[in-house]
Formats: C-alpha cells, sequence, structure tokens
C-alpha cells in the first residue's frame, strides 16, 4: 500500500486519480447523487489547484550528525531556562519563532479581508494567547471552557470562534456576550435555533466535506487520529446534509441567519486536499446569500524534522484567493476569509527541555540484539505525540554542564524513553507507529545530560497525560530573542494534585 501510495503521488494526476478511488469508496457505500456531485465539483477543480510537493517522514529523517544545539536553545541558554523553572522538565518558548510564525501567517493571501484566529488548543498559555492577541490575532476554542479561559486572558468575547464538538450549557450567554458560534452538528444546529428562535440570530455552520487529510494517514475517507473530515470523521455536519435542504429547513424554521461556513479536514493536512477542500467549500456559501466569511480552518504542515517540509503559505494560499475573485464575480459577494493556524504558529517555536536520569542495556553479549534505552525525566506526562501518534520529535544530547565546550563527539543508536511506569511512554518510535521502537543515532549521553525535544510547541503541554503517576504539570518559560528567560507557569506542586479530592464519610467502608 505504501508503495502504491507513493506512485499516486508521483504521478502529475495525483489529485484526479485521489479523487476517483473516493468516488469509488463512495460508490460502494451507496453514496447520494449529492455527495457524487461533491466529489466531481472536486475533480473538476484539481487543474485549478496545483499539488504542492511533500517529503513524506521516514526512519531515516534523523541520521545526520548530532546537532550542537537545538532550534533556539545552546547548553547555555538551556541552563538558564533550568534555573527559572528550577529544574526540569519544563517547556521553553521562544518569542523570536512565535513572532514569525505570526507573520507568515497574517500574509495569508486573501482576496478580500483575512481574519487569523489561532486555534488555541494548540497550547493554550495565557501568555501565548495575549502575545497573538497584540498581534491582531483572534482566537479558535474547541469548547466552552477554552472560551472562558481566553477571556479570562483579556481577550474579547467578539474575536473568539468556537466550534465544538459538545455545545456547552451556557452556549446562549456566551453568543450574547459576543462569541461566535459554529454549529458542528444537526442537534447543536436544532439547540441553536431553539434557543434563537425568530430572532435573525448569526449562527456558522462547519460542514464535513467529504474528504480529509492529516497526519501519517494518505486516505481521505478512511479513520486516522489527525484526519477530521470524510465519512470515518465525526467532525462538521455531513455535507449531503446541507446540500439535501435538510440544514437549510432547519435554518428557515428557526429564522436563523448563517453568516459563515466552517470547513477543515485535519491536522498536519495535505495542501493539495486542503487546496482542493477550499474550493469545494465556496460551493457551500452559495445556499445562504447572508454568508459572508469562509473558514477554511488549519492543520498546515509543519516540518519538525531536517526532511519534513513546511507549508509555503503564499504557494498555497494565491490560488484559493483567486477562487474567493472568481466567487465573487459569479454571485456578487467579497467573502472573507478565516484560517486557524494552531501548528503552524507555535510548534517549532517549542522546545521539552529534560535531564536524562537513567541509562539502561538489554544489549546480548554478542550485540546483535537488544537496545540502549535512555530515559528522560519527562515523558507522556509532557509529550504525549510519538505514544499517541507515532509522531517523530527531534532530541538534542546537550552537556549537562550547560557549556558549549563540553558538547561530546562520540554518537550512539539509543531508543529515549520516559518516566512513566507505561510501557508506552516512547519517545523514539518508528514514523505513524506508536507501538514499535526505533533507535535513534544521539551524542553520547550521560546520566544527567540534557535532552531538548523540539518541536514541542504544539499539542504537547496542552495535550498531556498530565499528572500520570503523580507527575506534577511542568512549568513553561518564554524565551525573548536577547536571550531573556521568563517563567510563564509555575510547576505544580504535589498537593495540587490531589486538591480537589473528598473523604466519604465514616462507616462507609
Amino acid at each position: 500500500s505504501r508503495s502504491l501510495a507513493g506512485l499516486l503521488r508521483s504521478s502529475p494526476h495525483y489529485i484526479y486519480i485521489l479523487f476517483y478511488l473516493s468516488f469509488v469508496d463512495h460508490l460502494t457505500m451507496k453514496a447520494s447523487r449529492a455527495s457524487l456531485a461533491i466529489l466531481m465539483a472536486i475533480a473538476s477543480s484539481a487543474s485549478a489547484f496545483a499539488p504542492t510537493k511533500f517529503s513524506t517522514p521516514s526512519s531515516t529523517i534523523l541520521r545526520a550528525t548530532p546537532a550542537t544545539s537545538s532550534n533556539f536553545l545552546t547548553p547555555e541558554l538551556a541552563q538558564s531556562c533550568i534555573d527559572v523553572a528550577s529544574g526540569t522538565p519544563l517547556y521553553a518558548y521562544s518569542l523570536d519563532a512565535l513572532a514569525k510564525s505570526a507573520d507568515a501567517c497574517l500574509a495569508f493571501p486573501n482576496a478580500y479581508g483575512l481574519t487569523v484566529r489561532y486555534a488555541m488548543k494548540a497550547c493554550p498559555n495565557g501568555t501565548i494567547l495575549k502575545y497573538f492577541l497584540s498581534r491582531g490575532i483572534c482566537i479558535d476554542a474547541s469548547s466552552g471552557y477554552e472560551v472562558r479561559r481566553a477571556m479570562d486572558m483579556g481577550v474579547p468575547a467578539e474575536k473568539i470562534s468556537l466550534s465544538s464538538q459538545e455545545l456547552p450549557q451556557d452556549f446562549e450567554e456566551l453568543v450574547k456576550l459576543g462569541v461566535k458560534i459554529n454549529c458542528c452538528s444537526i442537534s447543536q444546529l436544532e439547540r441553536f435555533g431553539q434557543a434563537f428562535a425568530n430572532t435573525s440570530q448569526k449562527v456558522g455552520v462547519r460542514v464535513n466535506p467529504g474528504v480529509g487529510s492529516g497526519g501519517f494517514s494518505s486516505s481521505t475517507t478512511g479513520f486516522s487520529k489527525t484526519n477530521v473530515g470524510g465519512p470515518s470523521s465525526s467532525f462538521g455536519i455531513w455535507h449531503e446534509f446541507v446540500t439535501d435542504g435538510t440544514v437549510p429547513s432547519i435554518v428557515e424554521k428557526y429564522g436563523l441567519e448563517v453568516e459563515r461556513i466552517h470547513t477543515h479536514i485535519g491536522s498536519g493536512s495535505d495542501p493539495a486536499i486542503w487546496q482542493q477542500t477550499a474550493k469545494l467549500s465556496l460551493s457551500f456559501c452559495e445556499i445562504w446569500d447572508t454568508v459572508t466569511t469562509l473558514n477554511l480552518g488549519g492543520g498546515y504542515k509543519v516540518g519538525r524534522n531536517p526532511d519534513e517540509k513546511t507549508t509555503d503559505l503564499i504557494e498555497i494560499g494565491a490560488p484559493v484567493a483567486d477562487a474567493f475573485k472568481d466567487f465573487a464575480k459569479e454571485h456578487g459577494r467579497e467573502l472573507q476569509l478565516e484560517i486557524e493556524p494552531g501548528t503552524y504558529l507555535v510548534a517549532n517555536a517549542g522546545a521539552l527541555v529534560t535531564k536524562i536520569q537513567d541509562k539502561v542495556s538489554t544489549k546480548s553479549s554478542s550485540g546483535d540484539s537488544g537496545h540502549i534505552f535512555l530515559k528522560m525525566d519527562a515523558g507522556m506526562t509532557d509529550v504525549l505525540r510519538p505514544s499517541l501518534y507515532g509522531a517523530i520529535h527531534p532530541i538534542t544530547i546537550l552537556p549537562g554542564s550547560g557549556k558549549s565546550e563540553d558538547i561530546g563527539t562520540d554518537v550512539e543508536s539509543v531508543v529515549v524513553v520516559g518516566h512513566c511506569c507505561e510501557s508506552g511512554d516512547l519517545m523514539t518510535p518508528k514514523p505513524g507507529e506508536p507501538e514499535a521502537l526505533e533507535e535513534r543515532p544521539l551524542r553520547t549521553a550521560e546520566l544527567g545530560d540534557i535532552a531538548i525535544m523540539d518541536g514541542s510547541g504544539a499539542y504537547c503541554s496542552g495535550m498531556s497525560t498530565k499528572n500520570y503517576n503523580s507527575f506534577p504539570e511542568a512549568p513553561e518559560v518564554l524565551v525573548t530573542a536577547d536571550g531573556e528567560v521568563h517563567l510563564i507557569r509555575k510547576r505544580q506542586e504535589l498537593k495540587q494534585i490531589y486538591e480537589n479530592e473528598c473523604d466519604v464519610p465514616d462507616g462507609v467502608f
């Protein structure tokens, strides 16, 4: 299957083939005429959006000589972070890298106006929210709790958009405060309509466009942990319910005004498929002449490792801007564009700083089996992505002295694991295979050496298995361009882990 995938991707007709296969899938599933029409629309637009070539993660991506510094941390700067945070593990964020990624997103090509919304679930620290707000970047929230958290950090309600798998109980209050809500299911739309019946309340509709793309998966219709579109995804309202009159009838019944169409197909999505979905999403805007905004989500690929390419936003955005212009000529409406980057904004701006606290060997006397294991003083409690997705993060070993002159030259192949009593706490899996070990050539480490795990700015601090084995939540620091280090979250105290637990009355056991 991997050989076939490679052959297809090398074909100049890749998009035509890909969506023809999707079409066959749908026929076998007895897709409706509406689905067929949508798929044909995708295929017919292929010539307008040329695919962008990408390097695919492979098991040889980190075979080069180990670096002498991480993305932004030298041994000395890493030691400064450790001093400010009072030990390891910790998360460090580069303000300079955040600024550069913000610049790139704010320059996204658009025809009639752009709103960039930071997908705060990627890294919800208040300092980062405040920084992006200072740059004119709004917020994409994924729960009512994220909405309240952002507001507590000073983000105005009217700058927050909510697209959630669970419509919060207080959604009416949030709407009245100014929060924009995208209904992500038919039942959400019904509840919204019941709450605001006959008030011409503005609402957004999130559509599942029938295809998805994300992570290591090449399938546009199958299940993937990072794919949020297609028939195997529960995210959004299935496109057939939008085109067959089901959704329009609900909107009409409650007197709502649809002002936004929202689509999002996955994290780390193929840029060519993203472009195709953008064109398709415009067709949903035709259904309501009240639509003024098309939100195309995020999910732009970020190269964390040497042979992984980061999506060129100018390259993928330019033809989409042209499509918006074509829509305006045909329908007389100049739509605003919204995008929701998360990973793109913060992934490579963050690093997990740890120390090597143990080193064990299972190598046989002959040396032809077994491994050398490096054990961090962090793990899935801090970075879950390798255990969950088989994600690959670059790891750099620096001297425990915090001095560049002490960097060694010896290299050894090791498996890096975390500190949890959990066999799945693996930091160096095979790409896309969280159940499989892979050795990594790293600088020979001694106990107490510093290990930097780059690419940890997104979906790490905000998506950890915090408090497993009662390990406290790690602190976070912000590193300025001139090397100043500021604490932006303190290390959790042990008692904070269990302070909400309650005793039962005497005699219960």
